[in-house]
């Protein structure tokens, strides 16, 4: 038997996308947004040198086709790009109506997302009163903060201090459809977030808002800090996707970082989370030691998460940098029958103006599938293409490329 290992760096565009000008950044829409491109430019124009310096150097991620890919996705050249790949490469593009977590990672996983998501208008408030009332009854409060569209970090600066001497929880949205809730993990409690966010949930997903996200963090005024508990509570797929396809099968699906959140466990046997650095050991661990016929599922969304949103152009280079020479030591690790697709699930040009994603193509690099380009696929071929590759059935329109 084979292995399969789907790894998603949370918002790593190539740009391309052929129906960009349909999604927005406020009033801008996102035509010329890429955000691998521009990140590259900027490294080489000397404007991303904070805590790093130069050129990207993301050598093996381009030795698998990421500069080909970027390309082939925009018919642009990303500068220092230009190795001659020894993987295969694809350029990815989407169909389903979202440039959102959910709508990516399931089809992805083979299924374009069936439905248009309810999406929360950027006025205030933005929350319907059945929602912010529902809110209240959970929390047991006679109000909440915010009420807005935000930035997650500059949500918790805005009302955090507020929200210590009020009890309130902090409450936003964004240009995803998702509800999210902030509140302190010691004065607010951990738990009770976490019950306050599942126990919205299910109002959340009969209006077809996609997610409720849990945000905690801890500190004082002026110095308040995520941290790793964060908790999607998603609308489960509605039909079968990759996971439940290796699962029916007999075999074991292992989620690293966000992915059981967002296919709501569907299919999956176990998971690991925390910070980048820890999913890298997991995911260290998993190519080590994960049984034949395993899929083994990782978000790593720190790209997106601390760099992304904030159009931190220098730390989104540090992470690619820091990704690429950690993905280096992983790939001799490999079986000689394994396999290791790295995606992206929407863009989130740093360079672009806002604060929300990017629609974009992304990359389909791939380490144990031969050589050379593979030319451009959907989003939905991706997960059959797995399936093909582990050698287990698929439903859907998506089309193995292997």
């Amino acid at each position: 038997m084979t292995r399969a290992f789907l790894i998603v760096m949370d918002s790593v565009g190539i740009g391309g996308a052929p129906d960009a000008k349909t999604f927005f950044n406020g009033r801008t829409p996102d035509t010329g947004a890429n955000t691998v491109r521009h990140i590259a430019v900027a490294c080489a124009e000397g404007r991303a040198e904070t805590g790093r310096s130069g050129p990207l150097a993301v050598p093996t991620l381009d030795a698998l086709g990421l500069g080909r890919a970027v390309e082939l996705a925009c018919g642009e050249t990303a500068p220092g790009l230009t190795a001659t790949p020894h993987g295969s490469w694809a350029a990815a593009t989407e169909i389903s109506r979202g440039k959102d977590t959910p709508s990516g990672h399931w089809e992805l996983a083979g299924l374009p997302v069936p439905w248009n998501w309810t999406y929360l208008p950027d006025a205030k408030p933005s929350f319907p009163p059945e929602i912010t009332e529902r809110i209240c009854e959970l929390a047991g409060t006679d109000g909440i903060l915010g009420n807005c569209h935000s930035d997650g970090v500059k949500a918790i600066e805005t009302f955090g201090a507020e929200h210590l001497r009020s009890g309130k929880p902090i409450c936003y949205t964004s240009a995803d459809s998702v509800v999210q809730i902030a509140a302190h993990e010691q004065s607010f409690g951990l738990d009770r977030l976490l019950r306050l966010c599942k126990d919205l949930a299910p109002m959340v997903h009969e209006r077809r808002i996609g997610r409720v996200i849990a945000r905690p963090f801890i500190g004082q005024e002026g110095a308040f800090k995520r941290t790793s508990n964060r908790r999607d509570f998603a609308i489960a797929p509605p039909e079968p996707v990759l996971t439940n396809w290796v699962q029916d099968a007999g075999q074991p699906v292992i989620a690293l970082g966000k992915i059981g959140d967002i296919f709501s466990m569907s299919g999956i046997d176990d998971v690991h989370k925390g910070p980048d650095t820890t999913l890298m050991q997991h995911l260290a661990t998993q190519i080590d030691t994960a049984p034949e016929g395993a899929l083994v599922f990782a978000n790593f969304v720190e790209f997106d998460s601390k760099y992304g949103h904030r159009r931190d152009v220098s730390g989104y280079a540090r992470a690619l940098e820091w990704f690429d020479a950690e993905l280096a030591k992983l790939l001799p690790r490999l079986r000689f029958s394994d396999l290791m697709v790295i995606t992206a699930d929407h863009g989130n040009d740093p360079t672009w103006i806002g604060s929300d994603h990017t629609r974009e193509r992304v990359p389909v690099l791939m380490a144990g599938a031969g050589a050379g380009e593979i030319g451009h696929v959907g989003f939905a071929d991706v997960g059959p293409s797995v399936a093909t590759h582990l050698g287990v059935s698929s439903s859907g329109s998506g089309r193995s490329f292997l």
